[in-house]
């Protein structure tokens, strides 16, 4: 076992954790906005359920693992891709804003790779295309156009309903979609350190090529996720509970519920896809709902402005970090 694969598996577990606080704010922030849970009993929720997500599929893993990148590169890639992506993490958790840290890594991996073989033919560009691109752009879509129609049918069914009924059925019913989203994001989310470390174990001639998630790198990945999360995203929470727009315990209830349907039908194609974009763009959905005046657009183009560079500029680090890991080794 090489250094290079011990810092590999040192940067992936960094970057899972990172992953973990970077993402807490998407499932629980409209949870604990709307005061269905305390801060504490909502961080506990999720990380429980970011853990037992984490051990149930690995379809996304093997995206990440032999779907992006066709050729066999060195383990000092995949740790570039790792660097290149926790500095993108760290910067966007410093700036406040809900970025991607799947795509992160997918462009970080990306741009190493190319910078790896000085050329473009390594990339799966059909894996690419199906895998990332198309479901980066159509999964906040969905999500929105989910989010709008089922708050247009919560204000309809409970039109003639007392409002504050209809907020204390939709608190005790928001618990249920949290954990939803909690689950959603183990099941996609941590599935791509999943995958990272795999990769590096083929590439090391530990595991043959298209071998499976060892079950130790899935309970490492679980473990560290779940920590990761509760320790909070603070910064990102407040940003995702009531800076898009005013939330309540149905909008609250109705933009998770529709984030979380987003979430598992990709994972079950094995499309890393944001879970952050996805929840975002429900929460804008569940807004627009109301009145379009309801939700804060320029806060909405600051995220929309922050997803289109996050491939090109983690791609970018991706590249930088492998030419000096390159330079060091």
């Amino acid at each position: 076992m090489s250094l290079i694969f011990v810092c590999v598996v040192v940067f992936a577990i960094a970057f899972e954790f990172i992953n973990g606080f970077h993402d807490t704010a998407n499932a629980i922030a409209t949870t604990v906005y709307t005061r269905a849970l305390t801060v504490g009993r909502a961080i506990f929720l999720a990380a429980v359920m970011n853990f037992v997500g984490a051990l149930i599929s690995e379809n996304v893993a093997m995206t990440i693992t032999d779907g992006l990148v066709s050729v066999m590169v060195e383990e000092y890639v995949v740790l570039a891709a790792l660097v290149g992506a926790i500095i993108w993490n760290l910067f966007t958790w410093w700036r406040s804003i809900p970025s991607s840290s799947s795509h992160a890594l997918i462009g970080s991996l990306i741009g190493a790779t190319i910078v790896h073989t000085m050329g473009v033919e390594g990339i799966k560009w059909d894996g690419l295309l199906n895998k990332v691109l198309i479901p980066l752009v159509s999964s906040p879509l969905i999500g929105f156009i989910i989010a709008f129609l089922l708050m247009k049918l919560v204000f309809k069914l409970f039109e003639d309903v007392a409002r504050n009924r209809v907020n204390q059925g939709f608190k005790r019913m928001q618990i249920f979609s949290a954990a939803l989203v909690a689950f959603s994001h183990g099941t996609n989310d941590a599935q791509k350190t999943m995958g990272i470390i795999t990769l590096a174990l083929i590439t090391g001639g530990i595991l043959p090529l298209g071998a499976g998630v060892p079950i130790w790198v899935k309970l490492v990945c679980a473990i560290t996720i779940a920590i990761g999360t509760s320790v909070g995203g603070w910064k990102i929470m407040k940003t995702m509970g009531g800076g898009v727009t005013k939330l309540d315990p149905a909008s609250g209830f109705v933009a998770q519920t529709s984030s979380a349907l987003v979430i598992q039908g990709m994972s079950l194609i094995g499309a890393p896809i944001s879970t952050t974009q996805v929840i975002t763009t429900a929460v804008m959905g569940v807004g627009s709902a109301r009145r379009l005046k309801a939700v804060k657009w320029h806060i909405a183009g600051d995220i929309a402005l922050t997803w289109l560079v996050t491939l090109p500029v983690s791609a970018l680090l991706g590249g930088i970090s492998v030419f000096l890991i390159q330079f060091i080794v």
